[in-house]
């Protein structure tokens, strides 16, 4: 079973280059000399890849006005129906303008990216700090928020319920990395770890996220759990955490 999954993760990773080797050669065909750079960024990156890890693009570009936009769109289709994100498109001004609104996902950017073409700008990007801790306690309630109201909505499937914390856990492990870089720590590369330290803040345990974990990593089975149970488990985890570091921030 072990070597299977080799197999297949090694299949993805064929697939995934073949992919984005297609996706920049589109790009630069649609876009000419207006495109600067492409870069990928996320779990794709790394060792946290999984066979359906999304494909994060960011296209870097001279200028990017409505004919521009344009000219890209049957790209961005053609990506999107192979079922990954749309492209993040930026000029270099927009980037370095918006970088304090945006310093969780850029710090993450610039610690975990892969040029695909042109230099790499994320490597001379300065992200300021002064907005990352509001932007912590606001992203933290958010997703809190979000959680609530997809669990209102939920219908009943395992599997849909299976996905709706498998996407959540996502969002609360980069987030749970920040909250400890916000309160002025050296956050641990590993989700994992970070969840672990966050969890003891709260004195609760990070059983919840790492149950998550495992279904996300094909450690675990739907069936093996009880989704609802997890819910409410995994739902006091991170709201006590979002109040906490909301606390420990305003001090």
């Amino acid at each position: 079973m072990a070597a299977q999954g080799e197999v297949g993760r090694s299949e993805a990773r064929m697939d995934t280059e073949k992919d984005l080797i297609d996706l920049v050669g589109r790009l630069k065909q649609a876009a000419g000399e207006n495109l600067r750079a492409v870069v990928l960024y996320g779990s794709a990156v790394d060792h946290d890849f999984r066979e359906h890890s999304d494909l994060n693009v960011l296209c870097l570009l001279h200028r990017l006005e409505g004919a521009d936009l344009k000219s890209l769109r049957a790209v961005g289709w053609w990506w999107w129906r192979k079922g990954h994100p749309p492209p993040l498109l930026f000029t270099l001004v927009e980037l370095q303008n918006s970088a304090d609104m945006f310093s969780i996902e850029l710090l993450d950017m610039k610690a975990r990216h892969r040029m695909l073409e042109g230099a790499d700008f994320l490597a001379e990007l300065e992200v300021p700090m002064v907005q990352h801790k509001l932007q912590v306690e606001r992203e933290l309630r958010i997703n809190v928020i979000r959680l609530r109201q997809s669990f209102l909505r939920w219908r009943g499937g395992r599997s849909d319920l299976a996905e709706l914390l498998i996407a959540s856990a996502s969002s609360f492990g980069t987030l749970f990395r920040h909250a400890l870089i916000a309160l002025g720590e050296e956050a641990p590369k590993s989700v994992r770890e970070a969840a672990e330290r966050v969890a003891r803040l709260v004195t609760l345990n990070a059983e919840p996220f790492q149950r998550i974990s495992d279904l996300r990593e094909g450690k675990s089975a739907e069936g093996e759990l009880n989704l609802e149970a997890l819910l409410e488990s995994y739902l006091d985890l991170v709201t006590r955490v979002a109040e906490e570091i909301d606390q420990r921030l305003a001090s």
